[in-house]
C-alpha cells in the first residue's frame, strides 16, 4: 500500500482545521449574545431538559462536544458569485444567531437558557466548506433528522407546505401554525431514536 502524502490545502484538511478552531474557543450563553460583525460558522449545543435529548445532553455534561446545530452565515453577494469584493463588516453571523434565539424563545417546550454556541469568523470563501465538516462530522440532530429550525415564514401564498417536523416538536413560532400538517409526534420521535441508537454504535 502506498501511502499518500499529507496535503494541508487538502479541502477536507481545511476544513479540519477550521472545525478545530471552533472548538478552542469557548462556548457562551445563547441568551446573552450581542451584536458582532462578522460572517463565518457556528455550532449550537443544548444542555436542557428535553426527554427526547438525554442523549446529547449526556454528551455536554462536562464540557460541550455534541451540538444540537451548525451553520454559517455568508456576507452579502456570496451567493451570487461576490466572494472576493463582498463586505464582512456586518453583523451576518450575529444576526443568523439572533434568528435562531428568537425561534427557540417562542417554543412551548425549550428555555433559551439551556442553548450555548460557539463560532468562528471565516474568510468568505472557506465558510461553507467549514460548514460541511461541522456537519458531516458531528451530524446535528437538527440539520439531519429534525429539519425546520433554520427556516423562515415563507410568506402568504406559501402556506400550503407541511409543517417542519422541528415546529411539530417544538411548536410555537406563529407562522409555522400557518402550513398544514407534517409528521406525527410519534413517528418524529422515532426518527430520533433511531439518530440516537446509530449514534451511540459509533
Amino acid at each position: 500500500m502506498v501511502e499518500k502524502p499529507f496535503n494541508p490545502l487538502d479541502k477536507v484538511n481545511l476544513g479540519i482545521s477550521i472545525v478545530n478552531a471552533i472548538y478552542s474557543s469557548e462556548a457562551k450563553r445563547l441568551s446573552d449574545i450581542e451584536s458582532f460583525p462578522g460572517a463565518g460558522v457556528y455550532a449550537i449545543y443544548y444542555k436542557g431538559s428535553f426527554p427526547e435529548y438525554n442523549f446529547i445532553i449526556s454528551k455536554n455534561k462536562s464540557e460541550f462536544i455534541l451540538p444540537i446545530y451548525a451553520g454559517k452565515a455568508v456576507p452579502d453577494g456570496a451567493r451570487k458569485g461576490g466572494v472576493l469584493s463582498s463586505n464582512v463588516s456586518g453583523p451576518y453571523l450575529f444576526k443568523r444567531l439572533n434568528d435562531h434565539k428568537k425561534s427557540i424563545e417562542q417554543t412551548a417546550n425549550l428555555s433559551i437558557n439551556d442553548f450555548y454556541f460557539r463560532y468562528l469568523l471565516v474568510d468568505d470563501i472557506w465558510i461553507p466548506l467549514g460548514e460541511a465538516l461541522l456537519i458531516e462530522k458531528y451530524k446535528p440532530l437538527w440539520n439531519t433528522v429534525l429539519d425546520g429550525f433554520g427556516n423562515h415564514d415563507p410568506g402568504s401564498g406559501r402556506y400550503k407546505q407541511q409543517v417542519s417536523p422541528w415546529d411539530v416538536l417544538h411548536p410555537g413560532r406563529s407562522w409555522a401554525a400557518k402550513l398544514q400538517d407534517g409528521k406525527a409526534v410519534q413517528e418524529i420521535k422515532k426518527l430520533i431514536e433511531d439518530y440516537r441508537i446509530k449514534y451511540e454504535k459509533k
